[in-house]
């Protein structure tokens, strides 16, 4: 099980994570190593750079069938922005309802 902890800041509480600090680096991984079977999500990455750059252009993956969603795969929303968070939340659930 491979797990991708997105935020500028922050540690995971476990040491099973790959972590990457922005969305830049978030495409980087997913296109060397495919979608992990979990990915935790902070909102806001710094600057201008949000959470919001990496799924849309995994929307893009997505309906262009170049990624798939492996078997049981899952998210978190760990961002402490409310406004993002709920963004992230709805927008990831409409993925996985239609491409999971």
């Amino acid at each position: 099980m491979t797990k991708l902890f997105i935020d500028d800041e922050r540690f995971p509480v476990t040491d099973d994570w790959v972590i990457v600090r922005s969305s830049k680096q978030a495409i980087a991984w997913v296109q060397t190593y495919g979608i992990p079977t979990h990915i935790s999500f902070d909102h806001d990455l710094g600057g201008d750079d949000t959470s919001r750059v990496f799924i849309q252009w995994l929307t893009d993956q997505l309906i262009d069938e170049k990624l798939k969603f492996p078997p049981n795969f899952s998210f978190t929303v760990h961002s402490q922005n409310p406004i993002g968070a709920r963004w992230i939340q709805g927008t990831m659930d409409g993925l996985v309802k239609n491409f999971g």
